[in-house]
């Protein structure tokens, strides 16, 4: 029986299996003998801060920041570990504690490239972790921008559009209190063309230091920011002068005040900008001197550097005599249905022009109009009347006018 078993070739396979781990037990406990390794400041890192976030808590203090791990294996793992240990830290569960200190155990995290089955943690100093836990505090900050650099000479820097505008800092009360803005940076030194682009958020101190370390966090890490770069302008400011009450714009001199403007914007834009119209007056209604002020309304291109809002137009004008007449041919423009009588018989109209035409001119030529179409309720009112003259052109009627009417039905 013993030669059958000899001649079977299933004895051979199990004994040369059997021998070569046996060898190759021998090889690794000769060439790769097992040991201990020391490693010092391993860093702790948690997980499970949403849920505390959920519940309105934070990590306040971690005690202690980094442990010391005892690590029992082979001498090639060991070796694999120490060169991966950038890699290697230790990670404590913070999802179940609650508002005070918890005192938490804690397990390693190997890296990638150390077999886990190989390596044994053979000791942890210390053995346990304080994580401190509060309240959430959180504020609200709106968002700055900074320019670490200079804008070319030639061009200046627009207003900056900044995408969120506002975050909300989180964290403990007294980390978030150090915060006094945040600003998104961007480095250029020497800014002379538009930027767009995503700039990381930075909290700065009271002193507009940088704050690192803190155990905050922010509802935006970055800021999607615009910024124009423009050049300046001065551009004129202007008004329309409209002839009449014989007048014409060589008899009137015209003053503004601001005359000029200093707007921004893009190159282009500003090339085709020669002035700002204000808008017009009519030589009729001014009499010897007026002074009208004008809203200065920009193209939403431009931005009014000047700060002002509204300017003075004064307008004189001279050279031209003055004559009033004693007009009484005075009439109404009424709806259909009701009766207007006009109190006022007769109304003192002035007329412009050189003094050879108004010498030539009688109250017969003047006709005073009052247009009451669009009124309908009845009783005494003063309405305002329009002055005709029928003359030459170079004479013509200045001031404004009412008359006193009565309607009924």
């Amino acid at each position: 029986m013993m030669a059958r078993l000899r001649e079977s070739r299933w004895v051979y396979v199990l004994l040369s299996i059997l021998l070569a781990i046996i060898f190759w037990a021998y090889i690794r406990a000769a060439v790769d003998p097992n040991g201990t390794t020391q490693i010092h400041n391993v860093r702790v890192e948690t997980t499970g801060t949403n849920i505390l976030t959920s519940q309105g808590l934070t990590i306040s203090d971690i005690s202690p920041q980094v442990v010391e791990l005892h690590v029992e294996g082979p001498n090639s793992a060991r070796t694999r570990l120490i060169h991966g240990r950038n890699n290697l830290s230790v990670v404590v569960d913070v999802s179940r504690c609650v508002e005070g200190e918890n005192v938490l155990r804690y397990k390693p995290s190997w890296p990638d490239n150390v077999n886990q089955e190989e390596v044994f943690l053979q000791d942890q100093e210390p053995p346990t972790i304080t994580v401190t836990v509060e309240k959430l505090y959180t504020r609200t900050f709106d968002v700055e921008f900074q320019l670490n650099g200079k804008v070319d000479g030639k061009f200046q820097m627009g207003t900056p559009a900044i995408e969120p505008e506002q975050v909300i800092v989180s964290g403990p009360v007294e980390q978030v209190n150090q915060v006094a803005r945040v600003a998104a940076i961007l480095e250029d030194s020497n800014l002379d063309e538009r930027f767009t682009g995503d700039l990381p958020l930075t909290l700065l101190d009271s002193e507009g230091n940088a704050l690192t370390g803190l155990e905050v966090t922010l509802s935006a890490d970055t800021a999607y920011v615009v910024v124009p770069v423009v050049v300046t302008k001065k551009v004129d400011l202007k008004v329309d002068i409209k002839s009449g009450g014989g007048a014409t714009v060589e008899d009137a001199t015209v003053k503004i005040e601001p005359d000029a403007l200093v707007v921004s914007g893009l190159e282009a834009d500003l090339d085709g900008l020669e002035e700002i119209y204000l808008g017009s007056i009519s030589l009729s209604d001014v009499v010897g001197t007026k002074t009208v002020s004008f809203p200065i309304n920009l193209d939403p291109r431009f931005t009014n550097e000047s700060g002002l809002t509204t300017a003075n137009v004064t307008v004189n004008v001279e050279g031209l005599d003055t004559e009033v007449f004693a007009v009484s041919n005075i009439r109404t423009i009424h709806p259909e249905g009701y009766n207007v009588d006009v109190v006022t018989q007769s109304v003192l109209v002035t007329v412009r022009g050189p003094k050879e035409d108004l010498d030539n001119i009688d109250a017969s030529q003047i006709l005073v109009v009052a247009d009451l179409s669009n009124m309908t309720a009845e009783g005494s009112r003063q309405v305002a009347a329009r002055v005709y003259l029928n003359s030459t052109s170079t004479v013509g009627v200045i001031g404004e006018y009412t008359i006193l009417v009565n309607m009924s039905r």
